[in-house]
């Protein structure tokens, strides 16, 4: 086959046993072995192919040291596309002086460590996730502005110290993720001016400060994923205000505190908002339900993948890039991607300091998937009509200060998977329907007025239902305490002291005559006055 130039058998189970000597008697352009089995060596025999433009040997059980002559043919072509990921291949990078363009290059999933060397800034695509490397410095600062990098994925490494501040040399950087790394203190400032920028995944750092207020220069980010870090101060306005293009927000797991900002209600796009694990106090405003995008229809024939446009020299087009977030779905944490996450909506609130009623106007929704509201100090009743939410799959309102009945209207969310009410002060008869009894009983612990199947507890016919105590009542009861405890002392006191005068013969008399002497002492007193005033006039 000396003219054969494309051999593509990926994702097969074929096992590919060629000798460390075999030189083979073609040159390919295209090279698509993913999921073959190659390894444990790598492949001696691609040194001899000088024409490549497409190469894929991914999963393919290859260990050891990339050989450095692998390396050097990144300058034989501009139009290269390299996958290695998901073998184990070990060692450093050597920093070699190429300066041509790739496509697309990814060595993920493997064990490279040390510095990522700056010849890897020719890329469109660039995939290190998941690896060992320690220092980015050298491949970030390196001289020269960048105008081919589009998408870049340094997450899940073993970065320290602050992010590098140079950030201007990426014009055209349209997706970045240094998620699950070691990197501390404040976002650079230089970060503001990725205009481009769409993704900005910061997750799982120690990041600390306040949200960083560059990032309002960012107009079209569509997706923001700062949470796990060390974040403090409130939610600022400009979130709402600037950043009117974003569809996921998840601030989880930090310090931020104050209030909601109305501001919030703007991003009319917006399709997961995660809050949860934060201070955040006061009321959910009433403008949530602005948050249109969560009231609208979507299903698979209305996903559109996210795309940036590459206008450069040698290359142009639309090129779609991968979106993943950590949700608490279900009781665990799992990560959505792609298409699941694009049709997913929910709103995450948890385990923060809001208080106030749960606004009635979060109805508007229609098609929420997922609310959380739950560990807050929400109080009031459960809006009644909130079995208009039909989408809803999961629903926590657990652990705050919720009264009254559980609206019968919630038998009519027939996708309703997992439901949450307890430690709350509901009361009354779980509404009948098939869904709701076919929760656990721990759906509804805690709530002491509760009857009804599934609880042990039963509802009599004519049960007198008593309210419900909530924690704003504690002070009325102590009065009523204190009254009580009052009269019960002077009853004592009073029978204690008439009780033994009436018995004891010796302190009868004394205290008649004590009343015989005082009625002389006040008639004297008296008629002394009555006689000065007369005498006067």
């Amino acid at each position: 086959m000396t003219k054969l130039k494309s051999l593509i058998l990926s994702d097969n189970s074929l096992t590919l046993e060629v000798s460390q000597n075999w030189t083979p008697p073609f040159q390919l352009s295209d090279i698509g072995l993913r999921s073959c089995k190659q390894g444990p060596l790598f492949p001696k025999w691609l040194e001899k192919q000088n024409e490549f433009n497409y190469l894929d040997i991914s999963n393919s059980e290859i260990s050891g040291i990339v050989p450095k002559w692998f390396w050097t043919k990144f300058g034989l072509s501009n139009w290269t596309s390299i996958d290695i990921s998901c073998n184990n291949l070990q060692g450093t990078i050597p920093n070699l002086l190429i300066e041509n363009h790739y496509n697309s290059l990814s060595l993920a999933s493997n064990q490279f460590e040390g510095h990522v060397p700056p010849f890897f800034r020719g890329s469109v695509y660039l995939d290190l996730s998941n690896n060992k490397f320690t220092e980015s410095s050298w491949f970030l600062c390196s001289s020269g502005v960048v105008e081919t990098l589009y998408q870049l994925d340094l997450s899940n490494n073993e970065f320290s110290g602050q992010i590098p501040d140079c950030w201007t040399h990426f014009k055209s950087l349209a997706y970045l993720n240094m998620s699950q790394n070691k990197f501390f203190g404040k976002v650079p400032t230089s970060m503001g001016s990725l205009i481009q920028l769409q993704v900005l995944l910061l997750r799982s750092n120690k990041l600390t400060g306040m949200m960083p207020s560059i990032l309002k220069n960012c107009t079209k980010l569509v997706m923001v994923d700062i949470s796990e870090n060390r974040l403090s101060g409130p939610i600022p306005n400009w979130i709402g205000n600037e950043l009117s293009k974003l569809q996921f927000l998840s601030l989880r797991r930090n310090y931020l505190n104050g209030s909601l900002p109305l501001q919030i209600c703007y991003l009319k796009g917006i399709q997961l908002l995660d809050l949860s694990l934060n201070n955040l106090s006061g009321q959910i405003p009433k403008c949530i339900k602005n948050l249109s995008s969560m009231a609208q229809m979507t299903s698979l024939r209305d996903y559109q993948r996210h795309q940036y446009l590459i206008n450069t020299s040698y290359m142009t087009g639309n090129y779609s890039y991968n979106l993943n977030t950590f949700l608490m779905w279900k009781g665990s944490e799992q990560m959505f991607k792609n298409v699941g996450l694009s049709l997913l909506k929910s709103i995450d609130l948890s385990n923060n300091q809001f208080s106030g009623e749960i606004p009635k106007e979060i109805i508007d929704l229609l098609e929420l998937i997922s609310l959380n509201l739950s560990r807050n100090n929400l109080m009031g009743k459960i809006p009644s009509n909130i079995g208009e939410l039909t989408s809803l799959e999961f629903l926590d309102l657990s652990r705050n200060q919720l009264i009254g009945s559980i609206p019968s209207s919630l038998t009519q969310i027939d996708r309703l998977t997992v439901l949450d009410l307890s430690h709350n002060y509901l009361s009354g008869e779980i509404p009948i329907g098939t869904q709701l009894q076919s929760f656990d009983a721990s759906t509804y612990e805690d709530n002491v007025d509760l009857c009804g199947p599934p609880l042990k507890k039963l509802c009599t016919n004519g049960e007198r239902r008593q309210k419900p105590i909530t924690k704003f009542q504690e002070d009325e009861i102590f009065n009523q305490e204190y009254y009580i405890s009052m009269t019960i002392g002077f009853a004592i006191s009073f029978c204690g002291v008439f009780g033994s005068i009436l018995l004891v013969h010796s302190w009868r008399n004394a205290y008649f005559k004590f009343l015989n002497n005082l009625e002389d002492t006040l008639y004297v007193m008296i008629t002394v006055k009555v006689f000065k005033t007369w005498c006067k006039t």
